[in-house]
């Protein structure tokens, strides 16, 4: 091989292979290739820095095969977006499904909305998958884009080229409320930053089977979240279980508790949302409500397929939740008036 960039007929011959399927494989034509062949040569493309001139012809083609998943850098991640626990397991099995479709995935974390479709028409994207933004951004992303997209938990009425897939976040609230009830709970206690969306769909669920439910609205940042929970500590522990309408929130109350003398579930049971992988490991082993991360992904990827063939009709679908019993939660006895 001579020194330089490298040539189509330099690949062939490293591989014993005619210099077409390299070019076939390149251009994505590869239907009467074997799947065996097609990672062989993509393998040797990556390691001899073909890698250039395949971003070039990509973005030539009319299906580039390209898919963007954009997250977006909510000030409630404090500059750590994706090391959430939730974003990280969402990036990583929409990665897996990506790579199964023979697609390429980019991502991009950024608040901005008008970055979007900027990022889109640079890169010549085939579709797109969208977490964490809200209904009005979605409306002008609309307006902006032409090319299919995916919403993670939006809420607003599909159309046009746009698939929303949601969790079933009412019913998670009312697992988490009927298994409450069933160890005894009665006085439960719901944490959110917020009461709008998916959150307040989750404390409504847990209210339809604990009536008098209450519902506390903590800060988003974690110095400030400490000091809201050292101020209410006396009020929090009037309740006997608390439902966080997240993991992440479940474990921090769990930790906080400890650092104020108390345990779980001894003094006070938790259950959180989402089971990210952390919730076995923790101690306690959390319990928690299971959002379907693989099924979602799945679908994005088939949905975005659908969108750009005009063959989907579902624009909107609900996954639905199960509760993962774990030792977070103990058995009360009821009082006998």
């Amino acid at each position: 091989m001579k020194s330089g960039r490298v040539r189509i007929i330099d690949i062939a011959d490293e591989l014993g292979v005619s210099t077409a399927t390299v070019s076939n494989v390149i251009h994505g034509k590869t239907k009467k290739i074997s799947d065996e062949t097609v990672k062989r040569v993509q393998q040797l493309l990556e390691e001899r820095q073909y890698i250039p001139s395949m971003a070039g012809i990509l973005l030539a083609q009319n299906d580039s095969r390209i898919i963007g998943v954009v997250i977006n850098d909510h000030e409630k991640y404090e500059g750590h977006t994706l090391e959430d626990q939730f974003i990280c397991a969402s990036v990583n099995a929409l990665a897996k499904e990506i790579e199964r479709a023979g697609k390429f995935l980019m991502l991009k974390v950024t608040d901005q909305w008008n970055e979007i479709p900027k990022f889109a028409s640079m890169w010549n994207m085939e579709g797109m998958v969208l977490i964490g933004y809200c209904e009005k951004d979605y409306k002008k992303l609309r307006e902006k884009m032409h090319i299919p997209f995916v919403v993670y938990e939006g809420y607003m009425e599909s159309a046009g080229n746009l698939v929303n897939i949601k969790s079933d976040h009412f019913d998670g609230g009312v697992q988490a409320g009927r298994y409450l009830k069933s160890r005894g709970h009665r006085d439960v206690l719901c944490i959110a930053d917020n009461n709008t969306c998916m959150d307040l769909e989750r404390y409504t669920g847990l209210k339809s089977e604990i009536p008098d439910a209450e519902l506390m609205v903590i800060p988003m940042e974690q110095e400030a979240r400490n000091v809201f929970y050292k101020e209410h500590l006396e009020e929090i522990k009037k309740y006997t279980a608390v439902f966080a309408v997240s993991d992440h929130y479940a474990m921090d109350l769990i930790q906080f508790l400890k650092s104020a003398g108390l345990s779980v579930p001894e003094d006070m049971s938790v259950v959180g949302f989402d089971n990210v992988r952390e919730c076995e490991k923790f101690i306690p082993a959390l319990t928690t409500i299971k959002q379907e991360n693989e099924q979602r992904a799945a679908l994005a990827v088939k949905t975005l397929h659908q969108l750009r063939n005009g063959e989907c009709r579902d624009t909107n679908l609900l996954l639905p939740v199960t509760l993962v019993e774990r030792d977070s939660v103990r058995e009360v006895k009821l009082h006998k008036d």
